[in-house]
C-alpha cells in the first residue's frame, strides 16, 4: 500500500474530522461569548423576558450547530447509508427541537410567574402556573416521541388510538375529582376568594378561607372548627365575601325609644355619640362619617337606626358593643327611656255597668 493510497483513505476522516472540529469550536464560541453579548444586550431593556428567552435558546442552539458539523461529516463516508443518516439527523433534531421548546416554555412560565409577584388577589402565581407549566412541558416531550417513532418508521396510529381510549377510561373513573379540579380552576382564576377573606355559604357555613386548593376549599368557622367543601359544590353556591369589594364593614344598630320621648333630642344625643366614637376609635372608618334616621312606630317605641362603619369584621363587632354602651349611658343621663314591650287593654266600664243594671 503505497502512501498515496494511504492519504486517500485517511483524507475523509481528516475532512470529517476537521469539520466537527470546526462545528465544535464554533458551537462553544457561540455558547461562551456569542449568547453571552446578547444575553447583556437583553439586560439593558425594561422586560425579562428576552432574557429568559435568550437563555433558554443557548444550548439548543449551539448544539444544532455541532449537529449540523456531525451531518455533513458523516456525508464523506460513503460506507454510511443516506437512509439510515437521515433518520439519525432527523431524530437529533427533534429531540433538539423539544429541548428548545421544553426550555422556552417553562423560562416563558418562570418569567411570568415572576411578573405576577406581590398580586396576592390573584394566586395564579403559586396554584397555576406550576401545573400549566408541567402539562405544557408534557405535551411537547409527547408530541416530540410520537414524531420521533414516525421518523423511525414506528406506525402510531394504534398508539395513538390507545392514549386516547387510556385518556377517556381514566376521565371516566376519576370524573369526581376532574370536576373538583375544573371547579376549583374556576374558583382560583376568577379571584373572587382568597385566604383570609371571611365568607358565608347559603347553606350557613361561615368562616375564614383558609385555603383554596384544586379539589377543596377549607374554611375556619368562628367555633374554630375547619369546614373542607368541594369545589365542585363551592363554584355552584351563593358566596357572601365580607372582605370585598372592600375589608370595610357597615355597622347598623337599631333601638327604640318611648313615645313621650324628644325626638329632636334622641336624634342630638345619638349623633354626638356617633361622632365622638368614630372620631376616638381607630376601628371606625372616618371617611364614612355617621348616619342617623326614625324608621317606624313600633307597638312600644318609636324604631330608629344607627349607621357607622369598621375597618373589618373583627373590628365591626367591637365598634357596635361600645356603640350600644355609649348610647345606653347617655340615655340614662338624659332620662331618655326605652320601654320594654307593653300591652294597653282598654275596659269600657259604662257599658259593662249598663249591663249590670239590666241584670
Amino acid at each position: 500500500m503505497t502512501y498515496d493510497m494511504v492519504l486517500t483513505d485517511l483524507t475523509p476522516l481528516i475532512i470529517s474530522a476537521s469539520i466537527v472540529l470546526t462545528a465544535l469550536v464554533i458551537g462553544i464560541i457561540v455558547y461562551k461569548w456569542f449568547f453571552r453579548i446578547l444575553i447583556k444586550i437583553s439586560n439593558s431593556t425594561d422586560t425579562e423576558l428576552d432574557d429568559a428567552l435568550l437563555k433558554s435558546l443557548r444550548l439548543p442552539f449551539s448544539g444544532l450547530i455541532v449537529l449540523g458539523g456531525i451531518y455533513v461529516a458523516m456525508l464523506y463516508f460513503s460506507n454510511v447509508p443516506q437512509a439510515i443518516l437521515n433518520k439519525t439527523l432527523s431524530v437529533l433534531l427533534i429531540f433538539f427541537l423539544i429541548l428548545a421548546f421544553s426550555r422556552l416554555i417553562v423560562n416563558a412560565f418562570d418569567w411570568y410567574a415572576q411578573s405576577l409577584k406581590g398580586n396576592t388577589r390573584t394566586p395564579v402565581n403559586s396554584k397555576l402556573i406550576p401545573i400549566g407549566r408541567r402539562a405544557s412541558v408534557i405535551f411537547i416531550y409527547i408530541i416530540g416521541t410520537l414524531l420521533i417513532f414516525d421518523t423511525l418508521g414506528i406506525n402510531i396510529s394504534p398508539l395513538i388510538a390507545g392514549l386516547g381510549l387510556s385518556g377517556l377510561a381514566v376521565a371516566l373513573a376519576i370524573q369526581p375529582t376532574l370536576s373538583d379540579l375544573f371547579a376549583g380552576t374556576y374558583v382560583i382564576t376568577e379571584g373572587s376568594v382568597a385566604s383570609g377573606d371571611y365568607i358565608e355559604l347559603d347553606n350557613g357555613i361561615s368562616g375564614y378561607v383558609v385555603a383554596v386548593g384544586w379539589r377543596s376549599t377549607k374554611v375556619r368557622t368562628v367555633m374554630n372548627n375547619l369546614v373542607i367543601v368541594p369545589n365542585s359544590k363551592f363554584a355552584e353556591t351563593v358566596i357572601t365575601n365580607y372582605n370585598e369589594p372592600r375589608s370595610s364593614l357597615n355597622v347598623i344598630v337599631q333601638c327604640g325609644v318611648s313615645y313621650d320621648s324628644n325626638l329632636e333630642e334622641v336624634e342630638t344625643v345619638c349623633r354626638g355619640v356617633m361622632s365622638n366614637l368614630v372620631a376616638e376609635s381607630d376601628l371606625a372608618v372616618k371617611e364614612f362619617g355617621s348616619y342617623f334616621a326614625f324608621d317606624a312606630f313600633g307597638e312600644s317605641n318609636i324604631d330608629f337606626w344607627m349607621f357607622i362603619q369598621a375597618k373589618d369584621r373583627l373590628a365591626s363587632f367591637t365598634l357596635k358593643s361600645e356603640l350600644i354602651k355609649r348610647i345606653h349611658e347617655e340615655f340614662e343621663n338624659n332620662s331618655i327611656v326605652i320601654n320594654y314591650p307593653v300591652r294597653t287593654i282598654q275596659i269600657d266600664t259604662l257599658s259593662n255597668v249598663s249591663e249590670e243594671d239590666e241584670s
